[in-house]
């Protein structure tokens, strides 16, 4: 290492130090142990353009470990990107473009949200498969326009998280040779030494059982070899790679470097003035940066000759293959191909089916109009109905299938479809039983918070599941899914509204959409509308004649069926029941006032019915038909009458809801 590159890691050394110093807040240790590491990537190894922070063929690189988040921003600041010294100095603050834990909607040069562990190696593995799907998709002999490696640096609470295990278990299955995992093996957690709970495995070993190479650097301060072993990483032979590289947490603090006091919090005055005569730092001032290190990390000149390259590269494809050129650049757009809308089935000759069933019908129905939908399942594509008919498996050496195996790991299969859609050039879809988006929740709560378009595909989404019992029967979880913000939960009532609510799912570009489908059969409706799902609520069955309504009954999914039944036996009561159907509480509550009031008429008392926790409909409802306790094990019809699930006790209960009786749940 060169004294020019010492001073530049030192750089990033100091400036992590003084930026958890003055916010009070963060984790200085690591930025410290892998500013070597992350300095050789961000100026030797990593094909970046920090002027275009979004040139489609970079390099991706994930920090998994997200608390090491300054290590991340001093080099977006050193190498050239639009990230000032100013914005170093306001780490951790309100609105500052550098936040505790990277985020990708905020600061540029970031390519997704970490902090949550695991979740960036899962993200990574899923930008890894995008791009050799895209790659079999667009390239030609002699005209390679996709090919980027995924590189992450992942930490000891990275691995020990279960969603890195399934992920890296998947990218060997799938050999993703463009992806390297560098390991930051300090051995220190917050607790402390990672021998209190991390001795039982030997983790080179379980990566190569997992089939990746496993290389292992033994000095990451030994310039020559952290290179060597990065460039030999980088040549591609048929596996991921897995790279150990052992670093010493808060190296340079006399005091601190190897203990737990350098992970999570700030150093101290004391300890920092140390560190800095320890490193030889020559500088008395805090966020120093010599005008020499500058010049020097400056990638702007070989981001923007690696960026020309490529499209020289890209302009002599239009010239050889104009169709799929422009199909290229329409998929990395993010926009649908015209007239998609038109392949939507609209159910007019419905028999009565189970909505599980409606949406594989539109899956494929979709699929030919929309060749960038891609799927998979947790091991229940047979359950969940999302296999794209005669279009493949992705397997290892071929992806040009559109139907990917997640085998049982939800977990992983959620942060693989957060990276895919951040890569850009697909979007996709995964299914499992609504239950198990428990197995999946974090993932699903990032997508989220980035405001990415995944479509989940839950299905079983309530006690009509049947036999398999109540450890299958979701009952909060649709209350628990509507708790979380920019999520649009939709739970279709036949058909008509399960081709609605895909059609919101693939237009929605601002965030994710989860389907909520049913196992058992339910009749088509005779005025469901595939338009007004967008709405979130509408009228199915108005009062009947002139006037008001005495009662609306509002249901989702299943039991909307169920609602109108009733409302036909509360007419022969002599009592006028309105149904609403309520697909999406999320776009009922975006439409304006006098929408809702039209459809929910304040004046009037409204029973909602749902076979699901009551949590929230309170909102909506004045009374409710629901099951606040867990379900049991026996056919779906049984478990509906014994539980109140009926026309006669929704009848009952609208009627008692009239005469201002409360009925309970």
């Amino acid at each position: 290492m060169t004294d020019l590159d010492q001073l530049a890691v030192n750089t990033i050394r100091t400036l992590s130090m003084d930026a958890v110093q003055k916010a009070n807040s963060g984790h200085p240790g690591s930025p410290m142990a892998l500013a070597p590491l992350g300095y050789a990537l961000f100026t030797r190894h990593l094909a970046h353009n920090p002027r275009d922070p979004r040139w489609p063929d970079r390099d991706r690189f994930v920090l998994s470990a997200g608390h090491a988040s300054m290590l991340l921003y001093s080099l977006l600041h050193l190498t050239g990107y639009d990230l000032s010294l100013d914005d170093i100095r306001n780490f951790r603050q309100l609105e500052a473009r550098t936040p505790g834990h990277p985020e990708n909607f905020i600061t540029p040069g970031v390519e997704t949200t970490t902090g949550p562990l695991g979740q960036g190696v899962g993200n990574a593995v899923g930008m890894a498969l995008a791009e050799r799907m895209l790659a079999e998709r667009f390239n030609r002999p002699g005209f390679d326009i996709v090919d980027h490696r995924t590189w992450v640096i992942a930490s000891d609470g990275d691995l020990m998280e279960g969603l890195s295990g399934e992920a890296s278990s998947l990218a060997g299955h799938l050999g993703l040779d463009k992806l390297i995992v560098c390991w930051d093996d300090n051995g220190i957690t917050i607790d402390g030494s990672t021998e209190l709970s991390f001795t039982g495995e030997d983790t080179c070993a379980r990566y190569a059982a997992y089939g990746w190479r496993v290389l292992e650097v033994t000095d990451v301060n030994d310039a020559a070899e952290l290179d060597g072993i990065l460039k030999e990483a980088a040549s591609a032979d048929g596996r991921p790679t897995f790279v150990r590289v052992p670093t010493i947490i808060g190296y340079g603090a006399p005091n601190a470097a190897n203990t737990a006091k350098a992970h999570g919090s700030p150093l101290g005055a004391e300890e920092i003035a140390g560190a800095k005569k320890q490193l030889e730092w020559p500088h008395s001032e805090d966020f120093t940066v010599p005008p020499q290190v500058r010049d020097h990390a400056d990638q702007t000149e070989r981001g923007a000759e690696l960026q020309r390259q490529w499209t020289d590269r890209l302009e002599a494809y239009r010239e050889a293959h104009p169709e799929l050129a422009a199909e290229f650049e329409r998929v990395l757009a993010g926009r649908l191909p015209d007239g998609w809308e038109d392949a939507l089935p609209d159910f007019a000759d419905a028999e009565k089916e189970a909505t599980r069933k409606s949406s594989g019908t539109v899956i494929n129905a979709l699929a030919g109009a929309v060749p960038e939908l891609i799927g998979g399942s947790a091991d229940l594509a047979g359950s969940n109905l999302t296999t794209i008919k005669d279009s493949g498996d992705v397997v290892k050496g071929d992806y040009s299938g559109r139907n990917i195996n997640y085998g049982i790991r939800e977990h992983a299969m959620g942060a693989m479809m957060n990276g895919m859609t951040l890569h850009g050039g697909f979007r996709p879809f995964g299914g499992t039983f609504l239950i198990f988006t428990d197995y999946l929740r974090p993932s699903l709560r990032l997508a989220c918070l980035m405001g990415l378009p995944v479509i989940y595909v839950m299905t079983h989404d309530s006690i009509g599941l049947g036999e398999d019992g109540p450890t299958h029967q979701p009952i909060e979880h649709l209350a628990s899914l509507r708790a979380i913000p920019h999520l649009h939960v939709m739970r279709p009532a036949d058909g008509r509204e399960v081709a609605g609510a895909w059609r919101h799912a693939l237009a929605r570009m601002d965030g994710p959409t989860l389907l909520a489908l049913s196992r058992q059969g339910v009749p088509p409706l005779a005025n469901t509308s595939i338009e007004d799902v967008s709405r979130g609520a509408y009228v199915v069955l108005p009062e009947d004649g002139d006037g008001d309504a005495d009662v609306v009954l509002v249901a989702t999914g299943t039991e909307v069926s169920l609602a109108v039944e009733a409302a036909e036996q509360l007419g022969d009561r002599h009592v006028r029941a309105r149904v609403v159907s309520m697909p999406c509480w999320e776009l009922f509550e975006a439409q304006d006032l006098d929408y809702r009031e039209s459809v929910l008429p304040s004046f009037l008392p409204v029973l909602s019915v749902e076979a699901a926790g009551s949590f929230g409909w309170s909102r909506w409802a004045d009374d409710h038909v629901a099951l606040d306790r867990f379900g049991a094990s026996a056919p779906a019809e049984d478990l509906y009458r014994y539980f109140g699930f009926t026309p006669e006790r929704v009848a009952d209960a609208a009627e008692d809801l009239v005469t201002g009786e409360d009925i309970g749940n």
